[in-house]
């Protein structure tokens, strides 16, 4: 069985809560590297009048993907759109469930 992303898992989690939402980073084959829409964006989702802009990763970087979104030049862009970012820090608890940890850098 084929290992499940952060990305996957937080798609899902979205889904589940009631956004419509969709993966929004695509592979570039000839550099061999993925791209984020915006530079950090994996998922982007909407529900009611909210847009939600979501890095996925694991639970044990969260702090540096937290850094290259503060740091990043187009976070200024997003905020002034209203459109609120949250990082989803995805670990295996000791019960085998997994669990999301959500950090709000809006």
């Amino acid at each position: 069985m084929a290992k499940t992303s952060p990305t996957q898992r937080s798609l899902q989690l979205l889904r589940d809560q009631g956004y419509l939402a969709e993966v929004t980073e695509r592979w570039n084959p000839h550099a061999r590297v993925r791209h984020d829409l915006f530079g950090f964006v994996d998922v982007l989702a909407i529900r009611d009048a909210e847009v939600l802009a979501v890095q996925a990763t694991s639970r044990s970087n969260v702090a540096a993907r937290v850094t290259k979104i503060t740091e990043h030049a187009n976070l200024a862009a997003l905020r002034a759109a209203g459109i609120r970012i949250v990082v989803h820090g995805w670990g295996k608890l000791a019960s085998r469930r997994w669990e999301c940890r959500v950090v709000d850098v809006s």
